[in-house]
């Protein structure tokens, strides 16, 4: 209820009066903030070659997710080469790996995201962002150099626990300056550059891991560690954590070199990078200002996790990453290498690894398109059913395979690159853009790194879980029925209870979890309970606006 419909409730003239003023504070804001920006929007050029250093910037933080897909991937080369059981197992390393000991290994690199994502995220907004992707190389050189001279187990899983340091500590600031620095309208476009890379640096892994020692690829790891470390000294910081570091000097510098090819405004004295400027001061001012009067402090936050609008999204997000973790695609992944060898191919196992980490980069490039177009649950829908029947087939030809009944053996790998194209139609990606997108403006940051960590926890024990599901499952064939049919219970599960998010207000987002839980019983109950709308912006989307921390301009755009 808004505050002049709360109003009408009160029985004195005065808190009547109150709200109306603070009714009308809101709107003043509002309006402020819609002409700041459309008059921005309007002074912004729109030939490519405006956009070059946002680009180039871009470019430059997202290439540090090269070394993070390496090190998703790495478990996959090494595991074969220290697994006693596997053809490919090396005797003359003198390391040798029990299946708990190879699970640890994959998965151990998962368990100390969360971790890592909250200490990089205190680091990020201290030190800034790109200094937190220079300061993530250290543990990476650390990690990788430490399995490229270990002797044994123990020494490869520190080395691999520091590699998910890195990973955690370098990602997020790079997804933040992407962030901060790009238009809105080219905002997604520039952020898909990450896992394009993180899915290239699979491709590389996969490569070196079939005609290189798996040390030698760790040694050279290091090298996708350093480089973009030295060439993010060549671009300059976020300006939007300059100006709330009150660096106003050094944030003017960085919009110059950001705008540097952009037009001067029309009939305005300011450059645009000028415009910008007082538009983030006058933002992180209104800030500041929110943060005095309503309080930022832990105990707030708390409290709004026991509202609907908190603790909602949440078991919601939960159920969803516990099927899109228990679908096999994190599993595969891990153990590619040896996945492909139990499943009967012929096909050599890092080739069709190869063509995995090629059809995941293919795919998160037409993903931003599917992503801007279709609407969230049909997406991952369709992604689970998918997945389901190309992980029921293959399951099917390898069963065939080992009852020696089929001689097809390049039949599952054709499934299971299918399977992995129909995963990134949206059970692999969207769960991760929902965890920004449940929750309130009040606990957006917190609740995304506790959803960040739930699904890491889920995906931790989900890797954990594949030799032992290869046990009781009686084999390859009976995990990928496994997969198959958690991928179904995924469908059912979105079509039951996930609510629609794809072209909605964050605002109406957060207000259909007041009174909603299952998605399928929202309609009825929103006509009991919801008075009609009126047409145009309501109250709470401008209460959103005016209250978004460093969002305001995509909250506008949804507006």
């Amino acid at each position: 209820m808004d505050p002049i419909s709360a109003s009408c409730f009160s029985l004195h003239i005065q808190e009547n009066q109150r709200a109306i003023a603070e009714e009308q504070k809101q709107d003043e804001k509002f309006s402020e903030i819609i002409v700041s920006c459309k008059s921005l929007s309007r002074y912004d050029g729109r030939t490519f070659k405006t956009l070059v250093p946002q680009i180039l910037a871009a470019v430059i933080v997202a290439s540090y997710h090269i070394v993070v897909g390496i090190s998703l991937a790495y478990s996959a080369i090494l595991i074969p080469s220290v697994d006693p059981n596997n053809t490919e197992f090396r005797a003359e390393d003198g390391i040798v790996a029990s299946k708990t000991e190879c699970s640890w290994i994959a998965s151990v690199i998962v368990i100390v995201v969360p971790i890592g994502a909250i200490t990089g995220g205190f680091f990020m907004d201290s030190i800034g962002r790109l200094n937190t992707i220079k300061m993530a190389a250290i543990p990476s050189l650390l990690g990788w150099s430490l399995i490229a001279l270990a002797q044994n187990v123990p020494m490869v899983i520190a080395g691999r626990l520091l590699a998910g340091f890195a990973s955690a500590w370098g990602t997020s600031p790079a997804i933040v300056y992407m962030t901060e620095i790009g238009r809105a309208d080219l905002r997604g476009s520039l952020i898909s550059c990450a896992p394009t890379f993180a899915s290239l640096g699979m491709v590389i892994c996969f490569l070196k891991g079939w005609f290189m020692h798996w040390k030698t690829v760790a040694w050279l790891s290091n090298i996708y560690a350093v480089v973009p470390c030295i060439l993010i000294c060549f671009i300059p910081e976020s300006p939007a954590w300059l100006v709330s570091k009150g660096r106003i000097e050094q944030a003017a510098k960085s919009l110059q070199w950001i705008n540097k090819y952009q037009p001067q405004p029309e009939n305005r004295n300011e450059s645009l990078a000028e415009l910008q400027l007082n538009f983030l001061q006058k933002e992180h001012q209104q800030k500041l200002e929110q943060q005095s009067l309503k309080g930022s402090g832990a105990l707030v936050k708390l409290k709004e996790f026991f509202k609907p609008t908190g603790y909602k999204p949440i078991i919601i997000l939960f159920g969803l990453f516990f099927f899109q973790q228990f679908s096999g695609i994190y599993i595969t992944l891990f153990y590619s290498v040896t996945f492909f060898q139990d499943v009967g191919s012929t096909i050599n196992p890092y080739l069709a690894s190869v063509l995995i980490g090629t059809v995941r980069m293919l795919m998160s490039c037409v993903n931003t398109y599917m992503l801007r177009t279709f609407q969230r649950r049909p997406l991952i829908m369709v992604s689970g059913l998918g997945m389901a029947i190309c992980m029921g087939f293959s399951g099917l030809f390898t069963y065939w395979i080992k009852q020696k009944t089929s001689t097809q053996n390049w039949v599952p790998v054709l499934f299971i690159l299918l399977y992995v194209v129909t995963s990134m139609i949206g059970l692999l990606n969207i769960p991760w853009t929902m965890t920004a997108e449940l929750f309130p403006i009040e606990i957006r940051g917190v609740a995304q790194s506790l959803s960040y960590s739930i699904a890491n926890l889920l995906m931790f024990i989900a890797v954990q879980s594949y030799y032992p599901l290869d046990y009781i499952l009686g084999g390859t064939a009976g995990v990928q029925w496994f997969f198959a049919v958690v991928s179904i219970l995924a469908s059912i599960y979105v079509f039951i209870v996930l609510p629609e998010t794809h072209n909605k207000k964050l605002s109406e987002i957060t207000e259909y979890f007041v009174d909603n839980t299952i998605f399928l019983m929202s309609d009825k109950k929103k006509k009991k309970i919801n008075p009609p709308q009126k047409k145009g912006v309501t109250r709470a989307a401008k209460k959103d606006i005016v209250k978004s921390n460093g969002q305001s301009e995509k909250l506008m755009n949804s507006v």
